[in-house]
C-alpha cells in the first residue's frame, strides 16, 4: 500500500506540467482529493477538503473556471468558461469565495470610465489560496501558505517600484500603468483566456468575479477565521478606500471634526427630479414638481441647476455604500462626524454607523448647516463621496482654514471640478485700512476666499484639496482586518444583499437602478 501510495504520489507530480491540456484524456479523469497539507501547486481539478471546513472546491474537469465578461458599454455582462489561470512568480491563485459589487466596476460597464475590454470585473474578493506562481519569494509561501483564507485590495502594488519602494503602495507605478491602463498583470499580459477561442479577456483588477483569480501577492492579507467571507469581502474596497481617505489623505486625529458629503459610498447612481425655478428678492427659489404639485426643495442644491431655462431636470447622485467614511473616521476619534446626503434614509442609518450630526441638503444649506455645527469655522476634514464637479466645490467651501477637503468619489471620464480663480494660487492676501500684505509664494494649496458683508477685509485661507484613490494594502488590509475582528469596524450592517454567482448581472443592474440600500456581494461557492 505504502509504495502504491508512493508511485501514485509521483504520477500526479509528472503531470503537474501538462494538467492544462484539454485532453479527452484529462478530461475523463476522476477528481482529485488533497488535505491542506499534501495539496501541490496546480489545482485545476479536484476537490479540496480542509479538517477545518466542509467547504469542497470544483472546477470542472479538463482545467477550467466560470467567469464574468463585460463585453461592450451598457451590455449584459455573461457568464463563459476560461482556462485556468495560471500565477507567475509572486503571485497567487485564489480560489474565490465571494466578490464585492461596487460601483467602480460600474462606471466600467456603462463606459463612463474607459477600461480595456473584453474583461472580467470585480476587484474586492475574499477567498482560499490554492497555488503560488513558480519562483515565488518564500517569504511569501511562508505568510500565505496553501490554504489560506485571504483578503485582497483593488489596488495591487507590485512591492518594487519607486512608490512602493517607500510605501506609497497607493501609487504603485506598475498597478496604474498596466493593469489600470492596459487590463493586464505586471508582465503585460491576462492571466485570463476563454475556453473554446482561447481568447485574451483583460482583467480589472484582479478580475474577481470569477471561480479562480490570479492575485499578485502583496494585494494579499490573511483573513482571520472569525470573519465571514461574504461580508469581509468590502474590506477591499469599500472600507480600504474609506481607510486611505481617513489615515493617509486626511490623517485624521483625534477630536478633528470630519464631514462626509454622499454618505452613500464611492460610484453613484442617479435620480433626475422635475424642478421649477422661481426668483424673489434677488435670488433664486427652486421648487419641487411632485405629481403636479409644487412643494419647496430650498436652494442648497442651486450648483446642480442649469439656469439658462425655467423649467429644467436636474440630477444629483445617491452614494448607497460609503458608510465606511463614518465608521472608520469614528474610529480615529474623530469628535464632529457629519453626514450629508439627501435622504432621510440613508442619514438615519449613518448615525448607527458614527456620525453625530446628519445633514438633507436637499431641505438645508450643506455648507451653512456645517459652519453652524463647527461653530462658523468649518469642517477639519471634509470628504467628498459623489465625484460631482458641483459637490467638488461644496466640499472645498465646507473645511476651516487649513483644513483638508478629500476627493474619493469617481466619475464619468472627463469631469472637472472648478474653483474660482480667485480662490486659488496665493497663501494670505489681507487686505485691511487701505494696506495690503501679500505673501508671494505660489503652493500647491488651493485656498478660499471669504469676503466680509462690510467689503473691509478680504481673507484667503489655505486648505488643501487632495484626491484619494485607495488605501496601501500592505500596511492597511491588516489594520482592517484588525478593525473588523475587534468589532470597531460593523461589517454585518454594512451589507444588505447577497447575490449567488449566476446573479451577478442582476446584482449590477439593482445597483444602476438604486435598489441597494449599502454594499451588495456576490458569493461564489
Amino acid at each position: 500500500m505504502f509504495r502504491h501510495a508512493i508511485v501514485s504520489r509521483l504520477r500526479l507530480l509528472s503531470s503537474n506540467s501538462s494538467i492544462l491540456s484539454s485532453s479527452s484524456s484529462s478530461s475523463s479523469s476522476s477528481s482529485l482529493h488533497f488535505n491542506r497539507i499534501n495539496q501541490v501547486n496546480n489545482v485545476t481539478d479536484y476537490h479540496n477538503t480542509r479538517s477545518s471546513s466542509s467547504a469542497l472546491y470544483h472546477v470542472s474537469s479538463g482545467g477550467y473556471m466560470r467567469g464574468t465578461v463585460f463585453w461592450e458599454p451598457n451590455k449584459p455582462l455573461t457568464i463563459e468558461e476560461f482556462h485556468m489561470p495560471r500565477p507567475k512568480s509572486n503571485e497567487i491563485l485564489i480560489k474565490t469565495k465571494a466578490c464585492g459589487v461596487c460601483h467602480s466596476d460600474l462606471h466600467v460597464m456603462k463606459g463612463e470610465i474607459p477600461f480595456s475590454s473584453p474583461c472580467v470585473v470585480g476587484h474586492e474578493i475574499t477567498g482560499e489560496v490554492v497555488e503560488h506562481g513558480p519562483l515565488t519569494d518564500i517569504k511569501i509561501i511562508r505568510r500565505l501558505p496553501v490554504g489560506s483564507r485571504v483578503i485582497g485590495a483593488f489596488i495591487m502594488p507590485c512591492g518594487t517600484c519607486f512608490f512602493c519602494s517607500k510605501g506609497h503602495d497607493d501609487l504603485c507605478e506598475d498597478f496604474f500603468a498596466y493593469n489600470r491602463a492596459k487590463g493586464t498583470l505586471y508582465d503585460g499580459e491576462t492571466r485570463l483566456f476563454l475556453r473554446d477561442s482561447r481568447k485574451p479577456i483583460f482583467m480589472y483588477s484582479m478580475g474577481g468575479l470569477a471561480e479562480y483569480c490570479v492575485v499578485p501577492a502583496h494585494a494579499l492579507s490573511v483573513l482571520s477565521d472569525s470573519l465571514p467571507y461574504t461580508e469581509s469581502a468590502i474590506l477591499g474596497c469599500a472600507v480600504f478606500t474609506a481607510y486611505g481617505a481617513m489615515a493617509h489623505a486626511a490623517e485624521v486625529r483625534p477630536g478633528d471634526s470630519v464631514a462626509v458629503i454622499g454618505i452613500g459610498g464611492v460610484g453613484s447612481r442617479r435620480k433626475e427630479r422635475h424642478v421649477l425655478l422661481t426668483q424673489e428678492a434677488n435670488r433664486w427659489l427652486v421648487h419641487e414638481v411632485v405629481l403636479g404639485k409644487l412643494s419647496f426643495v430650498n436652494a442648497a442644491f442651486m450648483a446642480f441647476v442649469p439656469f439658462s431655462k425655467t423649467i429644467r431636470k436636474f440630477a444629483f447622485d445617491i452614494k448607497p455604500d460609503n458608510l465606511p467614511c463614518l465608521q472608520i473616521a469614528r474610529a480615529f476619534g474623530a469628535s464632529d462626524i457629519i453626514a450629508v446626503d439627501v435622504q432621510d434614509e440613508k442619514l438615519q442609518k449613518a448615525k448607527t454607523f458614527g456620525a453625530t450630526h446628519t445633514v438633507n441638503a436637499i431641505r438645508e444649506d450643506a455648507i451653512e448647516k456645517i459652519r453652524e455645527i463647527t461653530g462658523g469655522m468649518g469642517v477639519d476634514v471634509a470628504v467628498e463621496a459623489l465625484g460631482k464637479p458641483q459637490t467638488f466645490l461644496q466640499c472645498v467651501q465646507s473645511v476651516r482654514d487649513g483644513g483638508k477637503a478629500v476627493m474619493i468619489g469617481l466619475t464619468q471620464s472627463g469631469a472637472v471640478g472648478e474653483v474660482d480663480i480667485n480662490r486659488l494660487v496665493r497663501r494670505k492676501l489681507r487686505k485691511c485700512k487701505g494696506e495690503r500684505n501679500l505673501t508671494n509664494q505660489i503652493i500647491i494649496l488651493v485656498q478660499k476666499v471669504i469676503n466680509s458683508a462690510k467689503g473691509e477685509d478680504m481673507v484667503i485661507w489655505k486648505i488643501k484639496v487632495i484626491g484619494s484613490y485607495g488605501g496601501r494594502a500592505r500596511q492597511d488590509l491588516p489594520k482592517l482586518v484588525k478593525l473588523a475582528e475587534t468589532g470597531i469596524f460593523n461589517l454585518t450592517n454594512a451589507v444588505s444583499r447577497k447575490y449567488k454567482f449566476e446573479e451577478a448581472n442582476k446584482a449590477f443592474e439593482d445597483l444602476n437602478t438604486g435598489n441597494i440600500v449599502s454594499r451588495a456581494v456576490v458569493e461564489i461557492a
